[in-house]
């Protein structure tokens, strides 16, 4: 790394030309063992000590001022856990060479303050004000549910920029399922930086990026202790009582120096988790309202180790092996969904990661990076009864699931970066998943009877009955591929360009043509800093995802055969032959499918209230392109719905490219010390999403006529404020608080009978469009009170912190998945519920 980060240095400087009124001051930030400190803060001293500038390291390192005009400056760098460094500069009508500077592992004794990412507005065009950026020392403030960091920023993405695929997590540079580190061993967490780059599949809201802690020439180490407790609790708003809960969670960080030649480092990091929790069931039966609760047992274990060997001066190499374990008791089951309904997860996993970081020439870095993981994933139903659907009032039975995932999968990424004067390229050649699924599939061989409501169950009157039969076992091979180029290019005058190409590309899918550009520019008007104008436009590719894939070579002769009959014998759907001969359904894409493309493009308006603070305002359109989404192409047709088309086939399920979606949303950012005592980010968003599909396995209620479905899209929230930051109002303890509030979601409202005759029972009332109606808002007050007592002396001084977290503090009823079965009794009532008030205990102890 210290070969990537010099040469980095050396490009940003030596590279540069000079510019009027000013030249560029560049640099990278080390520690002892020659590893860069991705996200140190950086600040930029004038003769007077008056700040002229400041910036965050980027991921190898380095920083960058533009425009410094002649003077003789002090660089000042800090890092969580690392003493404060300075360097002297010395700025004529030529850019000086880039600079170094190297922390020291910090005592016990000294007092770090470090904030979130730099509130000082730039032109460049990875500093977007209504980014988040959040390094350790924040994330140990705040108050963080189960200390899970994804989650907890996930509050800030866009549902609407996810794809088919859900967030896009990237850890140190490589695209992955899921952090597989432990929280204590994680660096800088970073939402929406840089929205338009063509490094990324997705959009800025759509991904979450993490930087992990490098290993150091100097043994630290970091142990956390939490545990949460129903005592302690508030009650579920939908319980009528409140049963045992306990959570527990282990985890550490340790890691420093390997030998003796002060060019080897290791990183351990673990994670164990216990889970003693309670679903709570609220549903309706034939005697009237159930209310119960079910003990869901869970476990989930990491370990990950690391060794980063410098090998010369030009190659700096790391392996990264890890081991994941999780098992959920119980799952499924809550809300309307019975207890016998009930489904059992297992998941192991195990990964090494190669890095090796290269400098090939002065101007030219390279890093490649390949991960090889295998994973296995059984899932077993409670009991094997078949499965009983009752619409709007409860489901029951057995949970008809019996499936053995596993994957042996390869991810790759390799990029390379040349800095030539005021440009700085990138390219790279990207393998998403390269992987091997396997399905042992044995799902509903029982079968599963649907019903309209509580009064066809109790006369024993089906709508449907369906049932797999046949051979379940199958292996495919899903591969993935990216490939990009950008510049990110400083014009001078206080203008940046940022434009890229990016292609993507996986198979099953005879569609070629997804080369996407990018383009977003930064203009700060008058070379000033205290305003800068942003406007981006680019295009977004999806991937389907490997399950569709599965339904469909399972479909293939001699695999699964999928039965669905309509108005069915009860109990037994065989009495009168029903089932022997029920033709099969099938699974197929259409011929003219092709991977969904988005075009996004937005408008912003950043400023500096002061030289702590800076407010961001923008706005972001957004029109999806060939969505994914199923239908039925083999439904019976109107205006009768008695017979299918081709009597050969029951449901053709046909996977195609044909939704569509619109949003537009205005975001305003404030970030930074907001007030004396309060530093962090403030965020309210209005926003509208419109679209005709939710994925790739929706489908819509008529087949044969979809004119009711373009409606607001499932995740449409018109309203979100947050709130995520450090109190300072007293130096007793450290507080942390996080504010969210949502206004309500849409459903749909139905009928419960299946007057198609297609076998899903999802009609609406005629006119009624999808999504009609409205539930609840969502409410939460989180806090974090922490204090940090020191004991020993000398060497043998220790820093405890202990804290306690409080979470959803007004203990507010926050409700969820509305009924919208009409003639159900719970039509238009909530049957879930989140948490109520809870109180997290932890304590923390850093050597």
């Amino acid at each position: 790394m210290f070969q990537t980060a010099i040469l980095v240095a050396v490009l940003l400087g030596g590279g540069a030309q000079t510019s009027s009124p000013g030249v560029p001051v560049t640099g990278v930030v080390l520690d002892q063992t020659g590893a860069v400190l991705a996200g140190a803060a950086v600040v930029l001293l004038d003769g007077s000590g008056a700040v002229a500038g400041s910036a965050t390291a980027d991921a190898v390192g380095a920083f960058r001022f533009e425009g410094v005009r002649a003077g003789t400056y002090q660089l000042r760098a800090t890092f969580e856990g690392f003493k404060q460094a300075s360097s002297r500069v010395r700025v004529t009508t030529r850019a000086p060479g880039a600079q170094k500077i190297v922390l020291d592992l910090a005592s016990l004794s000294q007092e770090i303050t470090v904030t979130n990412a730099s509130s000082e507005v730039s032109a460049a065009a990875s500093a977007n004000v209504d980014a988040v950026t959040i390094d350790a020392a924040v994330l140990d403030s705040l108050p963080v549910f189960d200390r899970d960091y994804v989650a907890a920023l996930s509050r800030f993405l866009d549902a609407g920029s996810l794809g088919n695929g859900g967030v896009t997590v990237v850890v140190n540079g490589m695209e992955v399922a899921g952090l597989n580190v432990s929280a204590s061993a994680v660096s800088q967490i970073r939402v929406n930086q840089d929205p338009y780059s063509a490094e990324y599949s997705r959009p800025g809201r759509g991904r979450i990026e993490i930087l992990t802690k490098p290993g150091s020439q100097k043994f630290s180490g970091e142990v956390n202790g939490l545990v949460r407790d129903s005592h302690f609790n508030a009650r579920n708003a939908l319980a009528d009582s409140k049963p045992p809960e306990r959570r527990r969670i282990t985890e550490g960080f340790f890691g420093g120096p390997l030998g003796t030649s002060g060019k080897t480092s290791f990183m351990l990091s673990a994670n164990d988790e216990r889970y003693d929790n309670q679903a709570f069931i609220y549903a309706i039966g034939p005697a009237g309202v159930i209310q119960d609760t079910l003990p869901q047992a869970s476990a989930r274990a990491l370990v990950t180790g690391s060794i980063t060997r410098q090998v010369s001066d030009k190659n700096t190499i790391s392996i990264r092996p890890n081991y994941q374990y999780e098992s959920d008791e119980n799952r499924g089951a809550g809300g309307t969904t019975l207890a016998s309904a009930a489904t059992t997860f297992k998941h192991h996993e195990q990964q090494v990661t190669y890095t090796q970081q290269t400098i090939l020439r002065p101007t030219l870095v390279n890093q490649f990076q390949m991960l090889f993981g295998h994973e296995r994933e059984p899932s077993t139903s409670r009991t094997a009864d078949r499965g009983i659907v009752v619409a709007g009032a409860f489901t029951g039975g057995g949970g008809q699931v019996d499936l053995v995932r596993t994957e042996t999968h390869i991810n790759l990424n390799e990029s390379i970066s040349w800095i030539h004067g005021a440009h700085q390229v990138q390219a790279g050649f990207q393998l998403p998943d390269w992987s091997r699924r396997g399905f042992e599939d044995r799902s509903n061989f029982g079968g599963t009877f649907f019903f309209s409501g509580l009064d066809t169950y109790a006369r024993g009157l089906p709508y449907a009955f369906t049932q797999q039969q046949g051979n379940g076992d199958l292996a495919l091979l899903e591969k993935q591929v990216g490939a990009y180029i950008k510049d990110d290019w400083q014009l001078g005058g206080g203008v940046s360009l940022g434009a890229g190409l990016r292609y993507d590309w996986q198979n099953y899918f005879h569609d070629n043509n997804n080369l996407v550009p990018r383009v977003s520019i930064a203009f700060a008007p008058g070379d000033k800093k205290t305003n800068v104008i942003r406007v981006g436009v680019g295009m977004f590719n999806d991937r389907s995802g490997p399950v569709v894939i599965a339904d469909v070579m399972h479909s293939l002769p001699g695999g699964l055969t999928r039965h669905v009959i309509t108005n069915p014998g009860y109990p037994d759907p065989f009495a009168a032959g029903g089932a022997a001969a029920a033709p099969p359904s099938v699974v197929r894409l259409a011929p003219d499918v092709q991977i969904p493309q988005t075009l996004q493009y937005s408008v912003s308006f950043d400023h500096q209230l002061r030289k702590t603070t800076a407010i961001s305002l923008t706005y972001t359109g957004a029109h999806g392109y060939h969505l994914f989404r199923s239908v039925d192409v083999n439904a019976p047709a109107p205006p009768v719905y008695a017979a299918r088309p081709d009597s050969a086939y029951g449901s053709i399920r046909q996977a195609e490219s044909t939704g569509r979606q619109r949003s537009d949303s205005f975001v305003a950012t404030l970030r930074g010390r907001v007030t004396q005592w309060f530093n962090g980010q403030m965020q309210y968003t209005l926003s509208r999403v419109d679209n005709d599909t939710n994925g790739i396995g929706w489908f819509p209620a008529n087949d044969s006529d979809l004119s009711g479905e373009y409606a607001r899209a499932d995740f449409d929230r018109r309203h979100r404020f947050l709130i995520l930051g450090r109190v300072t109002a007293t130096k007793i303890v450290d507080l942390g608080v996080g504010l969210t509030l949502n206004s309500g979601g849409p459903y749909s409202e139905t009928l419960g009978d299946d007057i198609y005759n297609n076998g899903r029972g999802r009609a609406r009332p005629a006119g009624v469009p999808r999504n009609s109606l409205e539930g609840g808002g969502f409410a939460s007050l989180d806090v974090r009170a922490s204090r940090d007592l020191t004991f020993g002396a000398g060497k043998n001084r220790r820093a405890v912190t202990l804290g306690l977290d409080a979470f959803n503090v007004f203990n507010r009823a926050n409700y969820g998945a509305y009924v919208g079965t009409i003639g159900s009794p719970l039509f238009g009532h909530p049957v879930a519920a989140q948490a109520g008030r809870q109180l997290q205990f932890s304590a923390r102890m850093k050597f």
